[in-house]
């Protein structure tokens, strides 16, 4: 049957002829006798939002505070091993939801960064991404791959903190918190074991993240200076599981490695400025060391005319690294003589 209501126009010019509670008394009649659904908008269009809209119910706000808590809780049970050993602090079933649980702090701590005091929120986020840069070496959970399986991808994290720090603290308070943390966390292969997955695909370096937020020239020599800090306040090995396993050289050259990217930033910007004695302290640093940083070295002195000892630099990355396709375009561009191991890696690649 068709339908038999008034228009728009129609409906207006009815209602011009009632007074306030004529008006008040036809919506109560809605109101009261009318469907569920008619009853639920009316309620929805008495409460106006301060843009004229209907108000839909608010989101319970994350407490940082709180949330910082559970995150401390969480993180020190995974690093004491409950998650993956029998600990009657996990229940069975929270070491089978481990990363659900990952999950949701994680969300919940990037919400209390919107709170009027964010600081406990930032924390508690940089927090899980200490715990998640120890996953790539350490079994705290019943995983393959944690990150991977927790869905957590370490460098928007660390972004979304630094972008954090630098608006509500200012550049200069920003550069002193994340210098220390780009050391730490900073990973060439990225977080994730395996390096292939939904995850990895997501994931770029703290070096780029870095790059998209110093914009001028002063914001680069700024953070490189809290950047020399920070390696200054390194301590080889980092921690004593790190000791116990690890060499003092094994750890310098895997922290060097982990470092490439940014270090070839630093040479990229601060080479033939004002600035550039941080280049002559940053390559003799003890807390670096293996074939990148003779790498790095070989490039700097090139730049400065000096090809006798990049070559000797070139060469002696390359007896160590023999098949580092980079190191190899260097030596080549510069003439530099290739130990025999590297020399035939070369030919074959030219086939």
């Amino acid at each position: 049957m068709p339908m038999n209501r008034m228009n728009r126009t129609e409906f207006f010019d009815k209602l011009a002829g009632l007074d306030e509670q004529q008006l008040k008394t036809a919506l109560w009649n809605l109101y009261w006798r009318g469907t569920a659904v008619a009853r639920e908008r009316i309620e929805s269009e008495l409460q106006p939002s301060s843009a004229g809209q209907s108000r839909r119910p608010a989101a319970t706000p994350v407490d940082p505070r709180s949330i910082r808590d559970e995150v401390i809780q969480f993180v020190t049970l995974a690093r004491s091993g409950a998650y993956i050993a029998g600990d009657r602090q996990v229940s069975p079933r929270q070491r089978t939801r481990w990363r659900s649980e990952f999950a949701r702090l994680a969300a919940e701590a990037r919400k209390a960064l919107r709170a009027p005091e964010p600081d406990p929120a930032a924390e508690a986020l940089e927090q899980l991404i200490d715990l998640a840069r120890e996953t790539r070496d350490y079994d705290y959970f019943r995983s393959e791959d944690p990150m991977e399986a927790a869905r957590f991808v370490v460098s928007e994290a660390a972004g979304l903190l630094w972008g954090h720090r630098r608006d509500r603290n200012g550049f200069t308070a920003f550069a002193a918190s994340a210098a220390p943390q780009l050391v730490r966390w900073e990973s060439r292969y990225g977080w994730t074991r395996r390096g292939y997955g939904q995850i990895s695909q997501k994931e770029t370096s703290l070096a780029a993240v870095l790059s998209g937020m110093l914009t001028v020239p002063d914001a680069w020599v700024t953070f490189a200076g809290h950047y020399l800090d920070a390696l200054d306040r390194t301590v080889a090995g980092d921690n004593g599981r790190d000791q116990s396993r690890r060499s003092g050289d094994y750890v310098h050259a895997q922290r060097t490695a982990d470092l490439a990217e940014w270090h070839g930033m630093l040479l990229q910007r601060l080479a033939d400025t004002e600035a550039e004695d941080i280049l002559d302290r940053l390559v003799e640093h003890r807390v670096l060391g293996g074939p990148e940083l003779d790498f790095l070295r070989a490039r700097l002195v090139h730049q400065r005319g000096n090809a006798a000892a990049a070559r000797a630099f070139i060469t002696a990355a390359l007896d160590r690294l023999p098949g580092h396709q980079e190191m190899l375009d260097f030596a080549v561009s510069i003439n530099a003589p290739l130990p025999t191991r590297a020399r035939k890696i070369l030919k074959e690649r030219s086939y």
